[in-house]
């Protein structure tokens, strides 16, 4: 065959080309199939593999006292290094790393510190295996090949030292903790690596390889201990020095970039190596200076006198370009010259070894930052720097558009430049934005490592705070917009995304809705106009990109902006244009594109939702926000629309017939003529609809079927139609069965992310229905959807495929998700669904509960405590006993996650027995059994000593217990001790140091005990500490909502018995006075906002014990109120009355006074109530000895009582 084809016999004898059979053309032949790489190999060793194998053996047979062994290591040597060893350039290499290390500990032992030529090629080898196979070494390997390195620094001269360390770099590569007994040499002060790494150091070469070895000392691999504090702040301040130290004279611009970027390498690895605490002083803000000037480093036009330190406060002067200083340009003649002068400046040539096949260079990875293969770089570079021709007509600076964009960016034939200069200069701007791309990532591993609120300090040093004019400040959105590296460009739109996430708190405060301030600037202002300049700056990105991996930064960049900024406290109009300007994006050929837009539109109708802008914008025809728009991507974004046929995106709902025609679905007024919102006709079209095209991102097509979107942009359009549910429901809802239908599609596939995602969004249109019909919400009943649709729309997807995703037990994530499903049905609704599929829903929870997933079991859990309130549900005394056995089970589960959510359904049941003994009466009563009864109340006991979390709603289900047991039950002797231990476990929550939510809620709970009739207040023997408790809590917690509830809770009791004797009965008068005389005594500012509420609550319990007061009670109130106590108890009740602060404080702190007897009544109905009291207390008669106090007490009472009506009954 090698005669036929011409090709010659010793090109057919290598071993990895196989022989094929002389096959006679015809039309009958097979079809050629080429090999696939594994085929082609077919299991056999490659070249590489061979050549280490041949040379380890030999190398293994070498012996220290052989006589050819200096020409036998460099024989061996050589062949080692000539091969390529990287997977990416042949993938079939098969070397075990134990062989490696094997091989590199026994030649450690043959090459004599003395040979120092070959030491200097046995640390090539270490480097050029270990880097290229990315060999990890065990302990006794890198022990033995550190140590050898180590001596080798110290035995030989200084010209061997560069590679050397090269090899050193490479061992300890993320192996810094593992080689602690070796870096108290390296490191220390007289140190080989400090030494080198000085900025004094004059060799550039020795510098940039000692920083580079120290640097990778300090990485840290993912899942392996920090290294030792001391070393990391050492090496820390060494690269700091090498940044701040200048550039040394007569050095190449290159080297010195090389040198740089090892320091900043190392500077990130240390941030990024476990958590690092900036030292008192300037030292942050001198790294992030020193950062913001190697942002720019190489930047054209780019002259500024940076400051040694950023403040929080930043000095403007050193922020901006100088308008009278004209751009240094770089000199034409100075070009050859760095070319001439390259790689001189160590005085040691850098070896290159030959190899069979083309190289790839990895030495990136562990040793030395190594050039990549950069030429599309470079030849972008030379045609036009990188960005696109039309980027001047978007330049937001236009003043300093010349400066910015220097002669190097003229197109090849306008250069002055020849070849050779231009490649060097091509060259220099390459190293100058890896650069800029070094002191990114660290000023991003910056942002990591310290808290926002320190961060939001510097903001203005990187974002612009002040609209345009004058001189441009030199911030992230200069690079964003300006940079000619897309790599560069991609790390500041990083930094500046991490910088966006989590703000939401600290830009909530921008507000540009007034008109600001002359005098001064205020931060709300500053902060507005920031958001602004965010908006306007990534908006001219966005048309200028055209690298589809920065694109696709500048969209998540919006999208974090858009999550956090405060849009209800600005201006509208800026989220109009980004609406309209994203729209051509949702048909780029991109996929990863396709995906960050949907993330921008999920944050857009997720943000302050419903804001009224982005309601209009929903609102608005389909074609209605796309006119006049074009972007430099139109010819790569239109892939959806060829020869005139419309994409997918826009043959939709509508034109299969608008959801709004559905006969099933009647419409409120106005809503016939409006079509579904574009964004959700989007959404289901990538979801349902297979895709006319194919982009190169996704992949091929799967045996010729139907192809859909890829299962990232699905996912996403699956997740933007949850948001859009959940904050727009009133726009969705008219196509509620459309939707759900999308639903019963996602889960009957296969996939269990989608499948998740479908019973998400399920969920999402039962709470959207749910939400409509609570009463506080006030959606009009025309505006809500109809219970009968309702019945429909569940009748539809519990016959359909969510049955399925409930049993699906190999995914216990989806079953989770079906039960939240299940749980979001309409109560109403649920009792108009057949019987057999009620039944069905039940049981289904019900066995779940058993499951042996916890997120499964939790879910099911709380399912049930959802149905146990359903008005259908909650008198059918078996369900409520099933109902009970099965959460009391869940309360003994290891799970805490579990526990909770059953402390919280046991909560919710007990709510409903409280509800169903009002208005069903004894009869619920006489039905539930005993036992069950008493298995709930030990059961709550139990859980109110467990983690907060479950205490909270153990305490809430111990206050209705104690409030439903009857007056049988109480004196049964079985119920004696669980009674006792109930009403101590709630005394106890409340005196304890737990959570406020927990106090709050015990208080509740003892207030809600108090209210059965039938519990001995005034005989039992924990009665005094319950109310001990509760006057404590009163006058001295911190919290005013716990006093709310605790003073709300001493008023509760009815009659004057239950407060028990007179010793009692003036202690609780006597710590309610108290409490009200000192409500705004407080450190917190934040409870001053419920001190009104917390005022109310306490002349409302004051007023209710005078008017369950006895004559022997008078001398304690007398005595009181005869003081300057008096004065000021006078003037608080005297509010109250008149309902002047009745219901100030608002919010949750309001909530106290609901509980209170009496809260609802008119001011004329308060002084009715005060006149009855002030009648019976005329007509209290004193008996036994104490006759005098009292009637002087009843006097000063009665009196007390007359100033308050009179001051209230004068107009």
């Amino acid at each position: 065959m090698a005669a036929q084809t011409g090709l010659s016999p010793a090109l057919m004898s290598r071993s990895d080309v196989p022989v094929f059979p002389a096959v006679p053309l015809s039309a009958e032949a097979a079809p050629f199939t080429p090999l696939g790489t594994d085929g082609w190999k077919l299991g056999s060793p490659s070249d590489a593999e061979k050549q280490f194998t041949r040379c380890a053996t030999k190398l293994r047979a070498l012996r220290a006292d052989s006589g050819q062994l200096r020409e036998g290591l460099n024989l061996l040597f050589d062949q080692l290094l000539s091969e390529n060893y990287n997977k990416t350039f042949d993938p079939s290499i098969n070397i075990r790393p134990e062989e490696v290390c094997s091989l590199l500990k026994h030649v450690s032992c043959l090459v004599p510190l003395s040979q120092e030529h070959l030491v200097i090629k046995l640390c090539q080898v270490m480097h050029h295996l270990l880097n290229q196979l990315k060999v990890i070494m065990d302990e006794r390997t890198l022990d033995i090949l550190v140590k050898y390195t180590t001596n080798a620094l110290k035995v030989c001269s200084t010209w061997t030292h560069s590679d050397i360390l090269l090899a050193l770099s490479t061992i300890v590569y993320g192996n810094g903790p593992q080689c602690h007994q070796h870096l108290s040499d390296l490191l220390r002060e007289d140190g080989v690596l400090l030494l080198y790494s000085s900025p004094s150091q004059s060799n550039m070469e020795l510098r940039r390889v000692a920083l580079n070895c120290m640097a990778n000392i300090c990485l840290r691999i993912p899942g392996q201990p920090p290294l030792d504090d001391q070393y990391r702040t050492v090496s820390f301040s060494v690269f700091q020095k090498t940044l701040q130290s200048p550039k040394p004279p007569a050095t190449d611009e290159l080297f010195y970039c090389m040198v740089i970027q090892a320091a900043l390498k190392g500077l990130q690895c240390c941030l990024s190596g476990g958590k690092w605490k900036f030292g008192g002083g300037e030292e942050l803000g001198s790294v992030l200076a020193l950062l913001k000037r190697f942002m720019f480093q190489g930047a054209p036009g780019v002259n500024v006198e940076w400051p040694a330190v950023l403040y929080p406060a930043p000095l403007p002067q050193y922020e901006s370009l100088p308008a009278s200083k004209p751009a240094e340009m770089p000199k034409p003649s100075e070009g050859p010259k760095d070319a001439a002068v390259s790689g001189k400046a160590s005085g040691n040539k850098k070896r290159r070894p030959r190899g069979k096949g083309k190289k790839t260079n990895t030495e990136g990875g562990r040793g030395d930052d190594g050039e990549e293969d950069d030429r599309e770089a470079v030849s972008a570079l030379q045609r036009g720097g990188g960005r696109e021709g039309g980027r001047a007509d978007a330049e937001p600076f236009k003043s300093s558009a010349v400066s910015l964009y220097p002669s190097w960016k003229k197109n090849s034939s306008d250069s002055e430049f020849s070849d050779p200069e231009g490649s060097a200069q091509s060259k220099l701007r390459l190293y100058h934005a890896r650069v800029r791309q070094g002191a990114l990532h660290c000023l991003l591993a910056v942002v990591k490592s310290i808290e926002k609120r320190t961060l939001y300090g510097f903001w203005s040093s990187f974002i612009p705070d002040s609209p345009i004019g004058g001189p441009p400040p030199l911030t992230l959105l200069t690079i964003i917009l300006k940079d000619p590296s897309p790599k560069v460009r991609a790390c500041a739109l990083q930094v500046l995304s991490a910088m966006l996430d989590g703000s939401r708190q600290f830009l909530a405060v921008a507000e540009d809705t007034a008109s600001p301030r002359t005098s001064y600037t205020p931060l709300s202002f500053s902060l507005a106009t920031a958001v602004r300049e965010l908006h306007r700056a990534l908006s001219l990105a966005l048309l200028a990109e055209t690298s589809p991996q920065t694109l696709t930064q500048v969209i998540k960049c919006l999208a974090y902006l858009v999550a956090n900024a405060p849009y209800h406290r600005l201006r509208p109009g800026l989220l109009s244009p980004l609406w309209k300007q994203m729209r051509p994006y949702v048909r780029h050929r991109d996929a990863n594109v396709r995906v960050s837009v949907l993330t921008l539109y999920g944050a857009l109708v997720t943000t302050q939702a419903p804001l009224p802008e982005v309601q209009l914008l929903l609102r608005q025809p389909e074609g209605s926000s796309s006119t006049g728009l074009f972007t430099p991507q139109d010819s790569a974004l239109s892939w959806r629309q060829r020869d005139g046929v419309s994409s997918p995106s826009r043959t939709t709902l509508s034109q299969r017939g608008s959801c709004s025609h559905s006969p099933r679905v009647p419409h409120t007024p106005g809503e016939e003529d409006s079509a579904p919102p574009w964004l959700l006709q989007l959404c289901v079209s990538l979801v349902t609809q297979p895709r006319e095209d194919q982009s190169e991102s996704d992949g091929a097509g799967t045996g010729g079927g139907v192809v859909l979107e890829p299962s990232p942009v699905r996912l996403e359009a699956l997740q933007v139609m949850s948001h859009l549910v959940r904050g727009y429901y009133s726009l969705a809802q008219t196509c509620l069965f459309e939707i759900g239908q999308v639903s019963a599609r996602c889960l009957r596939e296969t996939d269990p992310s989608i499948q998740l995602h479908g019973a998400k969004l399920l969920e999402e249109l039962g709470t959207g229905i749910i939400q409509q019909y609570r009463a506080e919400n006030n959606v009009p009943e025309s505006s809500r959807v109809p219970v009968s649709q309702v019945v429909q729309f569940w009748s539809d997807v519990l016959s359909g495929p969510l049955n399925g995703a409930l049993q699906n037990e190999q995914h216990p994530t989806l079953q989770t998700s079906a039960c939240e499903t299940l749980s979001s049905i309409l109560p109403q609704a649920f009792a108009q669904l057949p019987d057999k599929t009620q039944l069905m829903c039940i049981t289904v929870l019900l066995g779940l509960t058993y499951s042996d997933n916890y997120l499964v079991k939790t879910a099911a859990v709380r399912a049930l405590g959802v149905y146990i309130l359903f008005p259908c549900l909650r008198e059918d005394v078996m369900f409520v006993a099933d109902t009970a056995n099965t959460i009391l089970a869940a309360l003994d589960d290891r799970s805490p996650n579990v526990r909770a959510k059953a402390a919280w359904s046991l909560g919710n049941l007990t709510d409903t027995l409280i509800v169903n003994m009002e208005s069903v009466g004894v009869d619920f009563q006489e039905e539930l059994s005993d036992m069950l009864l008493l298995k709930m109340l030990q059961s709550a006991t139990r859980a109110s000593d467990d983690k907060d979390r479950v205490k909270s709603n153990a305490v809430r289900a111990l206050g209705n217990l104690l409030h439903f047991l009857r007056q049988s039950q109480l004196t049964r002797s079985a119920f004696q001790r669980p009674l006792e231990e109930a009403v101590r476990a709630l005394v106890k929550t409340v005196q304890s140091e737990a959570t406020m939510k927990v106090r709050w809620n015990a208080c509740c709970a003892l207030g809600n005990a108090f209210r059965n009739p039938s519990l001995p207040l005034d005989s039992a023997p924990w009665s005094s500490d319950a109310f001990s408790a509760l006057c404590h809590v009163v006058t001295s917690c911190k919290n005013f909502k716990v006093r709310i509830k605790s003073a709300a809770a001493l008023a509760v009791p009815a009659h004057r018995c239950c407060y028990g004797d007179t010793k009692r009965f003036s202690c609780v008068w006597r710590s309610l006075a108290t409490a009200l005389e000192n409500s705004e005594d407080t450190n917190d500012f934040l409870e001053y906002r419920y001190s009104a509420s917390l005022r109310h609550t306490l002349s409302q319990a004051l007023l209710h014990l005078l008017s369950l007061s006895q004559s022997q009670d008078m001398p304690a109130i007398g005595a009181l109120l005869n003081g300057e106590e008096g004065i000021g108890i006078k003037g608080h009740l005297i509010k109250y009355v008149r309902a002047e602060e009745g219901s100030g404080g608002g919010g949750e702190g309001a909530q106290g006074e609901k509980d209170a007897v009496g809260d609802s009544f008119t001011p004329q109905q308060r002084i009715g109530g005060l006149q009855q009291t002030l009648i019976r207390l005329k007509g209290l008669t004193s008996e036994g000895e104490g006759q005098g106090e009292e009637e002087i007490g009843k006097e000063v009472v009665v009196n007390f009582l007359e100033d308050i009506l009179k001051t209230c009954e004068e107009p």
